[in-house]
């Protein structure tokens, strides 16, 4: 990998984010890692295939993602890009090297694949349902219809769905077959047969279908079967559609993470301030950060004070103070203070590109879910085909007439296209995910269904999850005779000019209780505090006890004692005075949602365990867990620890679902076997993640877990009965019981069964709150 280095041309956080991705898109002499772009795959087979390739190459470890359309590849020593790619073009397939400075796929371009299928299922649509209507109702078909629905279907089959035959022909020259074969099979066959067919009486114009339910053995007339064509073609193209939909939005994790580093930088260059890119920051170079902006690099403060909001990379919900000495992350936000920083880490060593680096290694190593249709396609297409030829070879040899082995032999082909293994899945899923939608949960594909089956550990963050994700008062302690309002409108006076967070939950407080007085002359020592002149009082001190100690107000034993107390329980706690002596304690804290504790029950119910996983103290986050009924804590982690317990509970065995909402969660939930996004949290989480509760509400994550193994159960079933029809069908059209009209007939059936079987999904009901 890359490393960080104080020369002039270390790029900025985002370019070397990039670069600590790709590592560098060459393969090096002593060995390193490179990322390839792959084109041309369609399917999880196809991922199969290249990874299996690439990985045959002595000492080569890769990961094919089919979501990104990208190879992960380490590579050792001898082993050249050269290689790699012509190793993953012997296979069939396009590749390029990600240069070092390359985008995650835009997103633009996402957009542009999907308008392609959709173009393209749109046409099949349009087109083919007018052949399917005419074909199988007898009183649409006048005179003269099987010859505009052969034109028709031929737009269909040869047009829309071009792109299963050139997927068919690449892997036929390299000796494979997938789903793609399948479709590009039956449906050439069944448009070449019809084709013939019409050359025959079937082409005269009276013509109309005949249902029967076998073929006379010398006098059968072969009979067009254009729906059958039309009809594989017009599913499965729409069943792509929908996961390139799903696919799209799979560079988006990065795109949101890289987009949270400053661009510019405010830099001391011969005693003045010059504003520079990013890119041209160097190690040791003083960078000035003004209130309300983005740290822009990783650094140790070298003069000022101020609250750091750092949740974005670290998780903790409260503001950390700094000052000269103390260590601030690149994408922190300066909330109050000038800060003078002195530059440890760019480019690629942020901690920053290394969260970026953390969200694409567990993305890549997520292996894309390998449907059953596509498993078994590699030998149920030559099997068939086999069949069909005995068939054939076989009425020939027994005397049947020509028409009669050729049609039986068609038949075969036919009646075992994947008509309904194609829509088992796709249909399933867009109920599924339309019944989640309708309920508020986003599911982004079938491998997250899969994800759901064995799921028992469910790591909760804490802030924003399970509690609000924001600072407000939780309790207010008074000293002997000091009244209570009193105490928390003086107190909002006094913090009603300050950014910090705690002083801003202290005013909002106080100005819910009633109208604030006028305070004058605010001071901010050190981030100890506030210390503010509030008319008609005097001196008001907000703060920490040594803050009230310098400006001379006792503290009695009483208040510190109360003080003390919460703050094991977690709490952020402020003392009040004036005149000379502390009057009362106010406590701030990130307080727990009030359906927090009931989605945690929730969760128990099904048979998982929650644990609480927060950056963080032990005491916060053992308030919050006692609170809520959550027995685990995984407390003080940063991200990296985070995928650490990740990975630590799937090494022991476990299947990891993960629940958050900042970016500090992204890795994590890439990481996981199931990431679940809160709706109200960063993008970076939500693209990272598999399931996104738009509400924000966590009772949700139980009910997207019942949805999505509700969806499986239901993609299970369709695939199993879609099989057990080509096990049932196949015999009976060997044996010429089925002629192609009838197995036109069966396909469509079978494909409405499934259809009927996933739209049961839209009787999923959430449970009662």
């Amino acid at each position: 990998m890359p490393r960080p280095d104080a020369r002039a041309e270390v790029a900025d956080p985002a370019v070397s984010a990039r670069r600590a991705v790709t590592g560098g898109g060459a393969v090096r002499s002593e060995g390193s890692v490179v990322d390839l772009d792959i084109t041309g795959m369609t399917c999880a087979s196809c991922a199969s295939r290249v990874e299996r390739k690439l990985n045959k190459l002595p000492g080569v470890v890769a990961s094919v993602n089919l979501a990104t359309e990208r190879a992960h590849v380490e590579a050792p020593v001898g082993t050249t890009v050269a290689d790699l790619l012509a190793t993953v073009e012997k296979t069939g397939y396009g590749a390029s090297v990600v240069e070092p400075d390359a985008e995650p796929a835009d997103e633009d371009e996402g957009d542009a694949t999907e308008r392609r299928l959709r173009v393209r299922a749109l046409l099949a649509v349009v087109l083919g349902v007018p052949v399917v209507a005419v074909s199988m109702v007898p009183v649409l078909q006048v005179p003269g219809w099987q010859w505009v629905a052969l034109v028709l279907t031929a737009v269909v089959v040869l047009g829309a769905g071009w792109p299963f035959h050139r997927s068919a022909a690449v892997n036929l020259r390299h000796g494979a077959a997938t789903m793609d074969t399948l479709i590009s099979l039956g449906t050439l066959a069944a448009l070449g047969w019809s084709a013939y067919a019409l050359s025959g009486p079937a082409g005269d114009l009276g013509y109309r279908h005949a249902f029967t339910l076998r073929i006379e053995r010398h006098t059968g007339m072969a009979e067009p079967y254009l729906e059958a064509a039309a009809a594989i073609t017009v599913f499965l193209l729409v069943g792509r559609w929908l996961e390139a939909r799903a696919r799209r939005s799979s560079g988006a994790a990065l795109r949101a993470l890289l987009a949270l580093g400053a661009r510019e930088a405010r830099v001391l260059r011969d005693g003045r301030e010059v504003t520079l890119p990013v890119a041209r920051l160097v190690v040791g170079d003083r960078v000035v950060v003004a209130p309300g902006s983005t740290v822009p690099t990783d650094g140790t403060v070298l003069e000022g004070h101020s609250a750091v909001d750092a949740s974005t990379v670290t998780g903790e919900s409260v503001p950390v103070e700094v000052g000269p000495g103390d260590a601030v992350v690149g994408g922190c936000v300066n909330t109050s203070g000038r800060l003078l920083v002195e530059a440890t880490a760019v480019g690629a060593g942020t901690q920053l590109a290394r969260l970026a680096r953390m969200v694409s290694e567990a993305q890549s190593g997520k292996a894309a879910v390998q449907r059953l249709a596509d498993r078994v396609s590699g030998v149920f297409v030559p099997v068939v085909i086999g069949l069909a030829v005995v068939v054939l070879v076989a009425w020939l040899l027994a005397g049947a007439g020509a028409s009669f082995a050729l049609t039986a032999a068609v038949a075969v082909l036919i009646i075992s296209c994947p008509c309904a293994l194609g829509l088992a899945t796709p249909t399933a899923l867009l109920v599924g995910t339309g019944r989640g939608a309708q309920l508020g949960i986003v599911i982004k594909g079938p491998e997250v269904l899969e994800a759901t089956r064995d799921v028992d550990v469910v790591l909760l963050d804490k802030t924003g999850t399970v509690t609000e994700g924001r600072m407000a008062v939780t309790a207010v302690h008074t000293a002997d005779g000091v009244d209570e309002a009193e105490l928390v409108r003086l107190a909002g006076t006094a913090e009603s000019g300050s950014s910090h967070p705690v002083a801003q939950a202290v005013a909002a407080y106080a100005a819910g209780a009633g109208p604030l007085g006028h305070a004058t002359a605010l001071r901010e020592p050190a981030g100890l505090g506030v210390v503010a002149e509030v008319e008609g009082v005097g001196t008001v001190v907000v703060g920490r006890p040594d803050l009230l100690g310098t400006e001379g107000l006792a503290v009695g034993a009483a208040l510190a004692a109360v003080l003390a107390g919460e703050q094991e329980l977690g709490r952020t706690a402020v003392l009040v005075g004036w005149a000379g002596q502390a009057r009362g304690v106010v406590s701030v804290a990130d307080t727990v949602k009030p359906t927090s504790a009931d989605a945690v029950r929730r969760l128990h119910d099904l048979g998982l365990r929650p644990v609480l996983l927060t950056g963080d103290t032990a005491a916060t986050a053992e308030a919050v867990a006692a609170e809520v009924g959550i027995d685990q804590v995984v407390a003080d982690v940063r991200p990296e620890g985070k995928v650490d317990a990740v990975r630590r509970l799937q090494a022991e065995g476990h299947r990891v679902a993960m629940v958050g909402d900042g970016v500090n969660d992204a890795a994590a939930l890439a990481q996981a076997d199931l990431g679940v996004a809160m709706g109200t949290g960063t993008d970076a989480a939500i693209e990272a993640a598999d399931l996104t509760l738009v509400r924000g509400d966590l009772r949700q994550a139980a009910d997207a877990v019942r949805l999505s193994r509700a969806t499986l159960r239901t993609i299970r079933g369709n695939l199993f009965w879609a099989f057990a029809y080509n096990v049932a069908a196949l015999p009976l059209a060997a044996l010429g019981f089925a002629n192609p009209v009838l197995a036109g007939a069966a396909m469509a059936f079978s494909s409405l069964f499934v259809v009927g079987n996933s739209l049961r999904l839209r009787r999923f009901r959430p449970l009662a709150p």
